[in-house]
């Protein structure tokens, strides 16, 4: 299997500071990634290059087998790739099928002389793909602001899905949302590896990444140190990776004092819950 994206040697300097250096990274069809790394490890910088937010300053990309030169972000909407921060984007004042077409509205005529929204349409089509990934909202004509945060990002994502995403990009999926709402977003990830669109998620809540990637990518200080299947690997050797304490597998760039690893150690570990070893996933 070929994958859908593949970033070869991506380096990204801001003057004299190399915020992504010499990263090689690939996604296959239907795969859940998940991209670990503290603060400052790069991992923001990677997918607002593969984005279009900022270009490179070597490397390439290819997608969907052939390079591609992505100069901004609808270039890369263009393309497929679709990209959710933590803010989500949504217009809190519009109801959901709003939302899902805020930017791209569907227009009609009006006696034949004017163009107006089409509200029956976008309404049903919005409701054609929250069933698709099987998403429960109260009503599509409720505002934004009413949802709870769980509601809110299932909108964002269902936007992306109907808008022709071929690969999904998350960062922080589940922050600052309670148990039972983290619990829903999970599920609509694995629901979209189901359909066999890949989706990469930046986060540091350990124990939702192992939930539903298969497959992690560990960043320190800009590069790539480390690649664990999920099913190989324990939340404890993450942790150990992502602040030094355990070498890297492809560069060797252990020069936190043990003090400060240790530091990070705990703060990675509240967050991941019980080390243990995960059973397969099937996302």
């Amino acid at each position: 299997m070929k994958p859908l994206l593949e970033v070869r040697n991506i380096t990204k300097r801001f003057g004299g500071l190399t915020a992504v250096d010499n990263m090689d990274m690939k996604i296959f069809p239907g795969e859940v990634v998940g991209l670990l790394g503290d603060n400052g490890a790069g991992k923001s910088t990677l997918i607002k290059v593969i984005s279009g937010v900022y270009r490179a300053n070597k490397g390439k990309i290819f997608f969907a087998g052939k390079e591609t030169r992505i100069d901004n972000p609808m270039h890369a909407l263009k393309i497929g790739i679709e990209t959710i921060y933590q803010d989500l984007a949504l217009a809190e004042n519009l109801n959901v099928y709003s939302n899902i077409f805020l930017g791209r509205e569907k227009l009609k005529r009006f006696l034949g002389l004017i163009k107006i929204l089409d509200h029956d349409y976008m309404l049903a089509e919005s409701r054609k793909v929250l069933d698709q990934l099987e998403i429960e909202v109260p009503s599509l004509k409720k505002q934004i602001r009413t949802l709870s945060g769980g509601q809110r990002q299932a909108v964002a994502i269902s936007r992306s899905i109907y808008w022709d995403a071929k690969l999904l990009i998350m960062d922080e999926p589940t922050a600052a949302l309670g148990v039972v709402e983290q619990k829903n977003v999970l599920n609509l990830i694995k629901t979209l590896s189901s359909q066999d669109i890949p989706v990469l998620i930046i986060s540091h809540q350990l124990h939702d990444v192992f939930s539903v990637a298969s497959r992690l990518v560990i960043m320190r200080r800009g590069k790539k140190i480390a690649e664990r299947m999920t099913k190989e690997t324990t939340t404890d050797e993450i942790v150990g990776l992502i602040v030094g304490s355990i070498p890297g597998d492809y560069h060797d760039v252990n020069t936190d004092t043990a003090k400060g690893s240790d530091v990070n150690r705990r703060h990675f570990a509240s967050k991941s819950g019980k080390n243990h070893r995960p059973k397969q996933n099937q996302g």
